[in-house]
């Protein structure tokens, strides 16, 4: 891990511009939790799948679960390694292979945070993904220069406390812009 890398937005908000027409990405905020000058890798925080639940995971990994826990939202964290689950969440930090992102902020995928969240003793906020989205060296920094990318400073607000449907929008206006009139959805003059 290269700590001073200058460029890295580690921590930060990645917001499709409206152009992104490749379907793993339109219209999708992704968290960074890693960025050096080897490559970055993050995950998509407003895509759900749309039939995997808590509870599909929990059998696959034959775990005891909680009933109050087996609907929980299981996000589409990216197209790479899309059968690995990775989870992004609050305090506390203490899991097998942990990684810190931000002081409030970290990033795991052991079986113990998976099998705490299963029995409700997990993190009070997180966001479980299957797959996560990659970058090579210079490849984000050149799809940023390419305007396909809008960067912003994470907010634990969007992240943990707004559905995934809103993400997006609530991302955007936090850059200050209205994606109406960034997209095709606004009428015309």
């Amino acid at each position: 891990m290269e700590l001073d890398y200058p460029d890295s937005l580690k921590g930060h908000f990645l917001i499709a511009m409206p152009e992104l027409a490749d379907p793993n990405f339109y219209e999708t905020v992704i968290f960074i939790c890693e960025h050096t000058q080897a490559g970055a890798f993050g995950m998509v925080i407003n895509r759900k799948h749309t039939f995997l639940t808590g509870k599909d995971l929990y059998e696959e990994l034959k775990m005891t679960y909680l009933p109050s826990t087996e609907s929980l939202m299981i996000f589409a964290g990216g197209p790479v390694h899309v059968n690995e689950i990775f989870i992004l969440h609050g305090p506390p930090f203490g899991w097998q292979g942990c990684l810190e992102v931000t002081p409030a902020l970290a990033m795991s995928n052991t079986l113990d945070i998976m099998q705490a969240i299963a029995m409700g003793k997990g993190p009070e906020a997180f966001i479980i993904s299957l797959g996560c989205s990659g970058w090579g060296p210079g490849q984000l920094e050149s799809e940023i220069k390419g305007n396909v990318w809008l960067t912003t400073p994470s907010s634990e607000e969007i992240l943990f406390n707004i559905s995934p449907e809103s993400k997006w929008e609530a991302a955007m206006r936090t850059v200050g812009i209205d994606p109406m009139l960034l997209s095709g959805k606004a009428g015309h003059a």
